[in-house]
């Protein structure tokens, strides 16, 4: 192939210079007075501070504590975030997004907890049964006047875990009562005051 405006082969290098041009391969288009200055950093050490690596937990060396929450008075919404962040271990600085570094959360005394507002007798809760037209409701208030109100709570909380397989494993992790009695003594629980975390959290 022949280049008409330089008459000369292509070449996808440029190694002759055309004919009426100058054209120098690998010439330095910067100025003479624009040498290299010294900077602040010249002369200076490099510390291990500079170079920083990401931290990621191994799954190993998870080590899991117990809490021990009692739901009486406390804000649903409020309390479920609490719980949340928890069971994902996102209030500890060994945080890493794809691994179970949560804690195991007991809530006792769910049936007591407090909804702010109408949510009590205006908050719905909706499933499906799968069959055409089968779209079933029920009230916040049935829900804890029903056989199972801790699910209030566990809906709550289910919500604010991310979807999916390492959501599904922290949330077993969850252990919610409607009682003020639960079988996990032998795990000696640390008890957690979310009432005194914020005057928000516990209404009267």
């Amino acid at each position: 192939m022949i280049d008409a405006h330089l008459e000369m082969p292509y070449t996808p290098f440029l190694t002759q210079r055309p004919p009426g041009r100058r054209f120098i391969v690998g010439a330095s288009r910067a100025n003479a007075s624009n040498k290299k200055r010294p900077t602040r950093l010249a002369g200076r050490v490099p510390t291990k501070a500079m170079s920083m690596s990401t931290f990621s937990q191994k799954p190993a060396d998870v080590t899991k504590k117990w809490v021990l929450i009692d739901a009486e008075g406390l804000v649903v919404g409020r309390l479920a975030s609490i719980v949340a962040n928890i069971l994902r271990g996102k209030n500890k600085p060994t945080f890493t997004p794809h691994v179970d570094d949560g804690d195991n959360v007991i809530i006792v005394n769910a049936a007591k907890v407090a909804l702010t507002g109408k949510k009590y007798t205006d908050k719905m809760y909706y499933w499906h049964t799968g069959h055409p037209g089968g779209i079933k409701e029920r009230t916040a208030r049935d829900l804890l006047e029903g056989r199972f109100p801790e699910r209030v709570v566990e809906k709550a909380v289910e919500r604010m875990i991310p979807r999916g397989p390492l959501g599904r494993r922290q949330m077993k992790n969850l252990k919610v009562y409607a009682g003020a009695e639960h079988p996990h003594e032998a795990q000696q629980p640390v008890v957690l005051d979310v009432a005194a975390m914020n005057r928000k959290n516990k209404r009267a």
